[in-house]
């Protein structure tokens, strides 16, 4: 009975732990906004058309090549093949390599580009993958729609590094675009900053970070798909896997898995409390920060980091706008020309940005 009653109250103090203090109870919800035009959904009656199709197939490809190089524990492979996504993507303007006080990084400038415009971009691949190169259909076309210099960092990737040292690089190149365009030392006019999905998540981190600094905030910042929750809370994770072509195969496994299990891998991979909002934007202070958009396919696991985001930036007194697009995979935007949709999801950023 004793030992019963032992591993009773063991088990209550692990799970409090986990509850409480790794992932700081649960995530709230919260309601769409009053304003009808914080939201916006796109879509097409004809469905998503043989160019998602193509894309589809590609990213699935893709991905296959990254798992089977991963399950063979070859990361740099993987990683290669992840910096192949932009192949191919032509681009009239510069590419001028940077070192962002010790952050290695590239200038992107379009034709006639201002460069006391400039953006700061921050790119994807689940912090472990990932580099300026393979982005540079994403900071290309950045450089196109708004006619800003965009700054492409090279982060520090996990796993040899922590997640903290990724968020320690953001801030520093941020610091650094304050004062230094492509050509050294100059005038800011306007500042931006975007990232898609993991470097979603890093940019929505640095401007939370720079608000809290004293430092000058941005003057907007464009989030694709972002990670913002690291508890795994929102539905769309479970709900979303059978329709997420790119994520499915890297966290179909982990979402078999009890929550309490999420956790501690949460915070053995980040080597932060999944909780902390270092680790989850979500679950920080919303209020303040500088006009947001924030781009998501309904069909993708991010959907509900996205979607909870907005929502709770805008009952923060924040001003943000939530853009959703049926079945698209996740980071479509990056599939410009090729996507209809993706050309779509541009002209939009264009236009979010133009008054800011």
């Amino acid at each position: 009975m004793v030992l019963i009653t032992s591993l009773v109250l063991l088990a209550l103090i692990v799970w409090a732990f986990e509850y409480y203090y790794l992932r700081g109870g649960r995530a709230r919800d919260y309601p769409p906004p009053a304003n009808p035009d914080a939201q916006a959904v796109f879509s097409r009656d004809a469905g998503p058309g043989a160019e998602h199709q193509q894309v589809v197939k590609a990213v699935r490809d893709i991905i296959l090549r990254i798992s089977t190089s991963l399950h063979r524990k070859n990361l740099p492979k993987a990683r290669a093949i992840f910096d192949s996504i932009s192949d191919g993507r032509k681009f009239d303007g510069n590419i001028k390599p940077a070192n962002a006080n010790g952050v290695t990084a590239e200038w992107i400038m379009a034709p006639g580009a201002d460069e006391t415009r400039r953006v700061l971009y921050i790119h994807g691949g689940g912090f472990v993958m990932g580099s300026p190169k393979s982005h540079r259909a994403m900071t290309c076309k950045f450089a196109e729609v708004t006619g800003c210099a965009v700054l492409a960092i090279d982060y520090r990737l996990m796993p040899k590094n922590r997640l903290m040292d990724c968020i320690e690089d953001s801030r520093t190149a941020y610091r650094w675009i304050l004062d230094n365009g492509p050509i050294g030392p100059a005038e800011l006019q306007q500042l931006f900053v975007s990232g898609d999905s993991a470097g979603g998540h890093l940019s929505l981190n640095v401007i939370a970070w720079a608000r809290d600094s004293g430092l000058r905030i941005a003057n907007a910042a464009v989030a694709f798909s972002p990670l913002t929750d690291a508890t795994f809370s929102g539905a769309s994770i479970r709900d979303n896997v059978a329709t997420d072509a790119m994520l499915k195969p890297f966290m179909q496994v982990l979402n078999r898995l009890p929550q309490f299990i999420k956790s501690w891998w949460a915070l053995w991979t980040y080597r932060l409390r999944p909780g902390n909002p270092l680790a989850s934007p979500l679950l920080g202070d919303l209020s303040n920060l500088p006009p947001t958009l924030v781009q998501v396919s309904a069909a993708e696991m991010l959907f509900d980091d996205a979607r909870r985001y907005v929502f709770k930036a805008i009952a923060s007194g924040s001003e943000a706008k939530l853009q959703s697009w049926t079945d698209m995979v996740h980071i479509w935007q990056i599939f410009n020309p090729l996507l209809p949709q993706a050309e779509e999801a541009w002209v939009e950023v264009g236009r979010f940005l133009e008054d800011k």
